[in-house]
């Protein structure tokens, strides 16, 4: 409580009424990423809270076009700030800290497929074999829009085209990180792209 508080609630006149300025709290400072992390590492609550807070809502988009529904987002978006806190002490701070704690979401989601739905390999007749045109681009739908189209493709699909698409992942890193070959998720992705043209087609 700052100075003027006390002296106002033990009785003393208005300061405005002696010519004065009443003071007013100065707000708290918002705390740096670097306070933030610092925070946390000691234990502090407050600091936790407030890098939840920070963060949450960017992470929760992630998590929606992984999962295929709120809830299962809700569950990544939970299990991937626990291994924040946890692992926090490994962040070496040489990237933004909302990088490294997307990674963690992204490590999350995959996780959660690999429990929920096992990422079995996708046959060829799922659908149809036609190339996506290049020429195509999504900029010119609604984000909510095509999360919603995203989360009806098939798990494989859906995977790759956010790793690959959105994530900036290449094919080869996607490959090791869903067990495929390169060339089987240049074609996933390229399918998933086919199916999504289509469904925004017939909107």
């Amino acid at each position: 409580m700052s100075a003027v508080w006390p002296a106002l609630a033990m009785g003393a006149s208005d300061p405005a009424s002696k010519g004065l300025t009443a003071s007013r709290p100065t707000p708290p400072a918002v705390p740096t990423e670097e306070e933030l992390i610092d925070g946390c590492l000691q234990g502090r609550q407050l600091a936790q809270k407030q890098l939840y807070d920070k963060y949450a809502a960017r992470m929760m988009a992630v998590c929606l076009r992984y999962a295929q529904t709120t809830f299962e987002a809700e569950d990544v978006l939970q299990e991937g700030f626990l291994t924040v806190f946890r692992t926090l002490g490994s962040f070496r701070r040489e990237c933004p800290l909302e990088f490294w704690i997307r990674r963690i979401m992204i490590n999350a989601a995959l996780r959660q497929h690999r429990r929920n739905a096992p990422l079995v390999a996708v046959s060829d007749g799922d659908y149809p074999d036609t190339l996506a045109s290049e020429e195509f681009t999504f900029s010119n739908y609604a984000y909510a829009e095509l999360l919603a189209i995203v989360q009806e493709l098939a798990p494989r699909y859906r995977l790759v085209f956010n790793l690959y698409a959105i994530e900036g992942y290449t094919h080869k890193e996607i490959g090791e990180l869903l067990n495929i070959s390169e060339g089987t998720s240049k074609s996933q992705y390229s399918r998933a792209r086919v199916v999504l043209q289509q469904k925004l087609a017939r909107r």
